[in-house]
């Protein structure tokens, strides 16, 4: 299956048009931090024939199939094998000051998805890896294995949100004892098996959160973030925009913040003319966090969680 088959970017439009008044300048460079299998990539450069564009990527064969996809724009696409929290470090290396649009889609790519062997799915059997970058860091299986039970019930309940987070791991302790956890089948059936009958009714497959909170744990996703859309909002030009997609509260919560923070004033109460370093320096292009539509979520099911926010910088660095 090739990379354009199994992959539909989310909220495509929404993006191309909202980053649209940043990137119809000559010479715009926008950074896809998310690069994933290119598909927001392609179509940012299709649509914006002058823009170059520096892809981000964590996965090594995400930037295999990304960089094929993209071959045919030549030296107008960079790809870089660095995760999204790296992102001043990768422009300081590439003498790039500041960039006129930055996309995170953010959460796991179709393409870890789609593939049995990463362990991202808990809807079928496989090795519990759950690395975006496989060449590096501990796995599903190890954490699961060697954690404390303190660590894993706060695991569980800051990144996954699961109430019944001791009653998991309690059962997950027990079973590591007789063996160890290697796939994902069998953490499937515990929780399944561990949890009350009222907590099964709602809210989808009930080991949805269990592995929300691995993946998350296993990738630092949350830690990078609180780096990445901080530096993004440093690095974007006067006049540049910052488009977010984000799956889970956790994810929108951060940016939410790092944004509403931007556009804020920081002036003290009571100036009765508020200079220019304490004017906010971002717009809210989004009144708060937009959803795909119906017509979206029907062509694509995994863009349903999908909240979506902008902003624009408007104003340089403050003195």
């Amino acid at each position: 299956m090739t990379s354009e088959s199994r992959h539909v970017p989310v909220m495509l439009q929404r993006c191309l048009d909202l980053l649209a008044p940043a990137l119809e300048r000559p010479g715009a460079v926008v950074v896809d931090c998310t690069l994933g299998l290119g598909g927001h990539s392609e179509a940012l450069l299709t649509r914006f024939p002058e823009a170059h564009l520096i892809g981000l990527d964590r996965d090594k064969e995400a930037l295999r199939l990304s960089g094929e996809r993209l071959a045919p724009f030549g030296d107008r696409a960079i790809l870089v094998h660095a995760i999204y929290a790296d992102l001043a470090e990768v422009l300081d290396g590439l003498r790039i000051p500041a960039v006129q649009g930055i996309l995170f889609d953010l959460g796991v790519s179709s393409m870890q998805l789609d593939e049995a062997d990463r362990g991202f799915a808990y809807a079928q059997d496989a090795p519990l890896d759950m690395r975006m970058d496989q060449s590096t860091g501990i796995s599903a299986a190890e954490v699961l294995n060697t954690y404390a039970p303190g660590e894993l019930v706060r695991i569980l309940r800051q990144y996954g949100e699961e109430k019944q987070a001791k009653r998991i791991v309690s059962a997950i302790v027990r079973e590591r004892e007789k063996e160890p956890f290697t796939d994902s089948a069998r953490l499937v059936e515990l929780i399944r098996d561990s949890l009350p009958q009222a907590a099964k009714r709602t809210g989808g497959n009930p080991a949805k959160r269990t592995f929300q909170a691995l993946r998350i744990e296993v990738n630092g996703e949350l830690s990078g973030l609180e780096r990445a859309v901080p530096a993004a909002v440093d690095r974007i030009a006067v006049g540049g925009r910052i488009a977010v997609l984000s799956y889970h509260s956790l994810e929108d919560r951060l940016v939410k913040q790092v944004f509403a923070a931007g556009a804020t004033s920081t002036a003290p109460p009571g100036l009765p003319v508020v200079p220019e370093k304490y004017q906010p320096k971002l717009k809210l292009l989004t009144r708060g966090a937009e959803l795909p539509t119906e017509e979206e979520i029907a062509e694509n099911r995994r863009a349903a969680p999908a909240r979506f926010r902008g902003v624009e910088r408007i104003r340089a660095a403050r003195l």
